[in-house]
């Protein structure tokens, strides 16, 4: 049971997983700028959800599309407008989409919570690629993210052998996004609101196992990114005021976060 669990996991980590390219190209462009509706070909995208669930492949000329193409990812890479941008399919997202998602079903095991886990894991993998490119989290994830977070938690909370509370996980993103509010006013230019944003479903998953855990995701947030801005000063590629994504690093210290409180509720 617990080898078809971890093979289930890997075949909606997989399968999602490649889907998450096209939402991260339509979505990796700067502020003010419309969502990308079209191949960097210039054909429509088609299907479902007007045309945001598809493969990366576009239909019409068979170019697949990548994580992100153009000015807005040039600009924030530092790269000329006038470089060429690699068209192939990121292999890395399905995999990383993949692995959380393994790493996530090894951890939980049969606990109702998984399927709640499991959903969510790819628009994590989604707003961490969009940030990459672009600095951005944009507000049509993050809040709807929060939103289904907070909600399909609560019917997890009435079934049998689930190890969390709903009310804690509630408290948690108030608290988690409260704190990264705090952070925003005080120091607006060293943090976006879009964290704020996406704080409130961290804290909302990390908050299901507790505030140790939820103190605990949000530190090792912390850690990476610090440690991410110290490499990259060391190799002279960044300075003190140069900003980097802070999204992944949140997501990276929350999905640790919530293995360590799986693993600590399976005792």
């Amino acid at each position: 049971m617990y080898a078809t669990l971890l093979a289930v996991a890997a075949l909606w980590g997989a399968a999602a997983g490649l889907l998450v390219p096209r939402g991260a190209y339509r979505l990796s462009v700067e502020p003010g700028e419309p969502w990308r509706d079209s191949c960097p070909s210039g054909h429509g995208f088609a299907g479902p959800v007007r045309g945001w669930i598809g493969g990366a492949r576009c239909a019409t000329c068979a170019t697949a599309v990548p994580a992100v193409s153009g000015q807005a990812a040039d600009g924030a890479a530092g790269r000329s407008p006038d470089a060429p941008v690699t068209r192939a399919t990121p292999v890395s997202v399905p995999l990383v989409t993949t692995a959380a998602c393994v790493s996530v079903a090894a951890a939980t095991g049969i606990r109702p919570e998984l399927a709640v886990w499991l959903l969510l894991m790819p628009f994590a993998v989604l707003l961490a690629v969009v940030d990459l490119r672009v600095h951005r989290l944009p507000d049509q994830v993050t809040l709807p993210l929060a939103a289904a977070a907070a909600l399909l938690l609560g019917p997890v909370a009435l079934l049998p052998g689930h190890a969390g509370s709903w009310a804690t996980a509630l408290l948690g993103g108030l608290v988690l996004g409260g704190a990264y509010f705090v952070l925003f006013v005080i120091h607006p230019n060293g943090m976006g609101f879009g964290d704020v944003k996406l704080a409130l479903s961290l804290g909302v998953v990390l908050g299901w196992y507790g505030w140790t855990v939820l103190f605990a995701g949000a530190f090792a947030g912390f850690l990476f990114g610090s440690l991410y801005g110290v490499a990259l000063m060391a190799l002279g590629r960044a300075g003190r005021r140069t900003a980097i994504p802070f999204g992944p690093f949140m997501m990276a210290g929350a999905l640790l976060g919530l293995l360590l409180g799986a693993l600590a509720a399976r005792g």
